[in-house]
């Protein structure tokens, strides 16, 4: 499959240069009244190292600001994606859940759902996520900790069961084995009564930034690629409701980038996603409306709005101007936020109720689609039922009580916001033409370009945590005694020899042959890229192959991934 050339971005023009000479009231302000009074000492940046003035002003606007702001639910949505954002409709409220078992996992989306929340996250356990089931010998000891246990079709089918697939949306955070946890979803769906052009919501499937941050692999760049493009492809024809990826720069942001370097990676990766599928002769307004994103909200309140902000406005020019496309509904960049895992503290942990409500709120007002607000206790297990109620309340109490969903986007003007939406914006474009420099994403990331970006930031950040030159409080300062401890989440270690032994039951009652002859047939047409590989993993989800055959039968033609070291 030939790659399409890397697009010439639509970069917006620089402003025009004042006039020598000319004084504004805000030069006159630093020079007569700020200049002579004295600071506090601190780091005035944020938590991505860019500098803050002590003051902006309306010089601090677009040049074109009508253009460039415009009003919400029109181009370039930088205001936001719909005319009525949340006084049409609040935003969806997810809450990650997965562990143990699939009984115990949707007992906890039961309660979930009992409680209010609207949309259904799933948290996948590490063996699900690197394609291992669990007998396999390096999944021994993380079987059910930190998400679901999913090996086959009947724990999809135990995961959702007594759910109307028909009627609640679904995300899955799952990337390397998206299309093997897709198809089982599909079929868990089929065989419930639904089909598939009838669900709604998404599969994370952005391979890219597994290479680039999360590390959760099962083959080499290109192939997987090409499995994401095969089914971006088939949902595209088939799941009209369905998100075939969303586009991750949560991650990406947790492995310690900047801003600045999420918003930049995570369109790039998006922007691939889209020349690949164009590539592959799908017309872009056939399935850009349905490609979604996930951005992390991290503490720097004013920096995530900015983020948002210029991330809906470049991913309008771009598809647009670029890929040309013709619907307002493929300009509109829809998106998810969660909370900030990485901002969460293992000490002094009920801190992180206030962490999670400030940065939930920067994603509010960001105008977001949905939203995931992380437990208060999720530092140091996976989170309590109280802590995943009070987690779901801060959203609520956001929604109804604070007045912020009045008005749509309260902040759109603001001086020192719309001046580092459009700083943010830059400096995306900075990283695009040096992406591009190397070949465009793809290439970058296999020399490790992206890595090294987010490993420096990581550093810095760190060391000034270390320095005390960035407080972290009852971290580096505003210590405390260890305190009363917490009652945790434990997950019970019987559940891991209770999947074992549910998986290898599958294994013993299916129809063995049939299950032979559909990784046979997997494997034929894997090594054809002139197929989609979507209808064979459909079968062979209906023939009960788990997920660790599926993954080992494709790799005996795609090979297996090996890191280059970064430095």
């Amino acid at each position: 499959m030939k790659a399409r050339p890397p697009p010439a971005y639509n970069r917006p023009m620089a402003a025009e240069p004042r006039e020598r000479g000319h004084i504004t009231d805000a030069e006159r302000w630093y020079a007569e009244r700020f200049d002579g009074t004295p600071q506090r000492k601190a780091s005035f940046t944020t938590l991505s190292g860019e500098t803050v003035r002590p003051l902006y002003s309306e010089d601090d606007l677009p040049a074109d600001t009508a253009a460039a702001i415009g009003l919400p639910g029109e181009y370039p949505f930088t205001r936001g994606v719909y005319p009525s954002m949340y006084r049409g409709r609040l935003w969806t409220m997810r809450q990650f859940a997965g562990f143990g078992t699939a009984e115990e996992t949707n007992e906890r989306f039961r309660y979930l759902l009992d409680h209010g929340q609207t949309g259904l996250s799933t948290a996948f356990d590490m063996p699900s996520l690197m394609g291992h089931d669990s007998d396999h010998p390096r999944s021994l000891g993380e079987v059910g900790r930190e998400g679901v246990a999913i090996d086959s079709l009947d724990d999809m089918q135990t995961l959702f069961g007594g759910i109307d697939l028909g009627r609640v949306s679904v995300s899955m955070t799952i990337n390397a084995p998206a299309a093997i946890m897709m198809a089982f979803y599909v079929v868990a769906a089929e065989e419930a009564g639904v089909p598939a052009d009838r669900l709604a919501g998404t599969v994370q499937a952005d391979i890219l930034k597994e290479y680039i941050a999360q590390k959760e692999w099962c083959f080499p760049v290109d192939p997987a690629m090409r499995l994401l493009g095969d089914m971006m492809e088939w949902s595209t024809r088939h799941m009209p409701r369905w998100h075939p990826v969303s586009i991750s720069g949560y991650h990406i942001r947790e492995a310690g980038s900047t801003a600045a370097q999420e918003l930049a990676f995570t369109l790039k990766d998006g922007l691939t996603y889209v020349e690949q599928q164009v590539a592959r002769g799908l017309d872009v307004d056939g399935f850009a409306p349905r490609l979604s994103f996930f951005f992390n909200a991290h503490v720097d309140f004013f920096e995530e709005i900015a983020k948002y902000r210029a991330a809906r406005r470049i991913w309008a020019r771009e598809l647009r101007e670029t890929f040309g496309a013709r619907r307002p509904e493929s300009w509109r960049m829809r998106f998810h936020t969660q909370t900030a895992g990485v901002s969460l503290t293992a000490q002094q942990p009920l801190n992180n109720i206030v962490r999670t409500a400030i940065e939930a709120l920067a994603g509010v007002l960001g105008g977001t689609q949905s939203l995931h607000t992380n437990s208060y206790d999720e530092a140091l297990a996976l989170p309590t039922e109280q802590a995943v109620r009070i987690a779901l309340r801060t959203q609520q109490i956001i929604a109804h009580e604070t007045g912020v969903t009045n008005t749509i986007d309260p902040l759109g003007g603001s001086y020192f916001v719309e001046a580092m939406t459009d700083e943010l914006e830059a400096r995306a474009y900075d990283f695009f033409a040096k992406i591009d420099e190397l070949g465009g994403m793809v290439e970058a990331v296999k020399r490790g370009y992206p890595q090294r970006e987010i490993a420096d930031a990581a550093y810095r950040l760190q060391t000034e945590v270390e320095s005390r030159e960035r407080i972290v409080v009852g971290v580096n300062d505003y210590l405390e005694g260890e305190g009363e401890p917490l009652e945790l989440l434990r997950v019970d270690p019987a559940l891991e020899r209770k999947q074992i032994d549910r998986t290898r039951e599958v294994r013993g009652r299916r129809d063995s042959a049939a299950t032979e002859r559909t990784l046979a047939a997997l494997k034929e047409a894997a090594a054809d890229e002139r197929h989609n590989l979507m209808p064979l993993l459909l079968d062979c989800a209906r023939a009960h192959a788990t997920e660790g055959e599926i993954i080992e039968s494709l790799q005996e033609v795609f090979g297996t991934y090996t890191e280059t070291p970064m430095f």
